[in-house]
């Protein structure tokens, strides 16, 4: 049985680093109808602090940001166009605010349809992927060849902050 992956590796490693470690790691949704989706990441996004114009962070602390300052290892879910939420996991230290969004698996690419895939909704937000029995991460390998870009979508942080190599991708060999 694969191993669960802690809280404790969540905040011990920083957005950059974590982004491209949980590449080819399990992400597990168990629904309320007993039904289990398992599948493999195979793309991601750092998020990093509040000098990184396209994170959410960059505009302080607010209601809806809360979280992403607190301890890694919780869900940070958003809705965007009012119709998908997105799947970011908090991460690092309790004030420096990172988090890596989930943005493809081996089942199925972007973030929107991530979130419809696994019926996300506003009652994620917050949840402890430590101890979650709905959404978690496990230990797995997932051989292939990393590689390094820009992130997508945000083109309103400026050059310097659309073009940081924080979006990683996981192509099998």
């Amino acid at each position: 049985m694969a191993k669960r992956i802690p809280n404790s590796y969540f905040q011990k490693h920083n957005a950059v680093y974590l982004a491209q470690s949980l590449l080819g790691k399990t992400l597990v949704r168990k629904f309320a109808d007993g039904r289990e989706l398992r599948a493999q990441i195979t793309e991601t996004e750092a998020y990093f602090g509040t000098d990184d114009l396209a994170s959410h962070a960059s505009k302080g602390r607010t209601p809806r940001t809360e979280l992403m300052f607190g301890e890694g290892g919780f869900v940070y879910v958003y809705l965007i166009y009012g119709r998908y939420w997105l799947l970011n996991i908090v991460t690092g230290k309790t004030g420096q605010p990172e988090a890596v969004l989930i943005r493809g698996l081996s089942t199925v690419s972007g973030p929107g349809r991530i979130g419809n895939l696994l019926e996300l909704d506003k009652s994620f937000y917050g949840e402890d992927v430590g101890s979650s029995e709905r959404l978690w991460l496990e230990d797995s390998v997932l051989a292939g060849t990393v590689t390094a870009g820009p992130r997508i979508g945000v083109d309103y942080a400026g050059e310097v902050w659309k073009n940081m190599p924080w979006r990683f991708v996981l192509d099998p060999d």
